[in-house]
């Protein structure tokens, strides 16, 4: 979805058969409008969600939304008390709609994706 999106598609296809991951994708009229990555680690009790990426012709139409609305309740369902992820420090757009949907900015890293740019850390509770 991004150029700079690093999971390929031979990833996406390990992941669909893993137990420790659930992809999902928004799709309509058989086009791709989103998708979004989520990892489980056993007995751990926070979910990651570690991509989450719209269509340019999709955003600001509420897709980005329903994937994490639907992430939210898997990971709810797998008994997960809290969801994570990271954000590009320059993805304001995305800041906003953790932001809107209850997410808390609880740390920086430096450096975070390949091509150096720096990762905000937001949380969630889920209880």
């Amino acid at each position: 979805m991004f150029d700079s999106d690093l999971v390929s598609r031979a990833q996406y296809r390990r992941h669909l058969d893993s137990s420790s991951a659930v992809v999902l994708v928004a799709t309509a009229t058989g086009h791709l409008f989103g998708s979004a990555l989520l990892f489980f680690r056993s007995n751990a009790r926070v979910a990651r969600l570690y991509s989450l990426a719209t269509a340019p012709e999709a955003r600001g139409r509420g897709v980005g939304a329903a994937l994490l609305g639907a992430a939210e309740r898997i990971a709810r369902g797998r008994r997960c008390h809290a969801l994570r992820l990271e954000v590009r420090a320059a993805n304001a757009a995305a800041q906003r709609l953790y932001e809107r949907h209850g997410y808390r900015r609880h740390g920086h890293r430096q450096g975070f994706y390949e091509d150096g740019a720096d990762a905000l850390l937001y949380a969630k509770s889920l209880r």
